[in-house]
């Protein structure tokens, strides 16, 4: 399997997974936090190209 090579669609796929998840299995819990701050860096990331 190959992952991409930038970082932030990296993130972002991780992302929406979990959040997909959280929402087909609602007693799969993340906290908020986890899910804010992966999101952020995934942002953060794709503005600055990496």
């Amino acid at each position: 399997m190959r992952f991409p090579g930038n970082i932030g669609i990296l993130l972002l796929a991780i992302y929406l997974i979990l959040t997909g998840i959280m929402i087909i299995a609602p007693a799969f819990v993340i906290p908020a936090i986890v899910l804010g701050v992966l999101a952020l860096l995934s942002g953060i990331f794709l503005l600055i190209g990496r």
